[in-house]
């Protein structure tokens, strides 16, 4: 899932991306199941530096924030090590 996020921002850089978005490359038809699993994975590439969550354009903790989130590129994006 990690990966996945990561190759998605690389892909669409300057732009953002929903959880749900790898969510969807990583299960396919049954994406839906693991889009919370995409959002605990987009805090901890967060955490490290690789993303950003943002809601409406500003800064979230994405394990608070209800609703939609956004993931972002973050100053250390890349492939991480998990």
């Amino acid at each position: 899932m990690a990966a996945a996020i990561c190759a998605l921002l690389r892909e669409r850089e300057p732009s953002t991306i929903c959880p749900s978005d790898a969510a969807r490359a990583v299960g396919g038809k049954s994406w839906r199941g693991l889009t919370a699993t995409a959002r605990s994975v987009a805090a901890e590439l967060e955490r490290s530096g690789h993303v950003v969550i943002t809601q409406k354009g500003k800064p979230v903790d994405v394990e608070t924030a209800r609703g939609p989130v956004r993931i972002a590129p973050g100053p250390d994006l890349g492939t991480p090590r998990t």
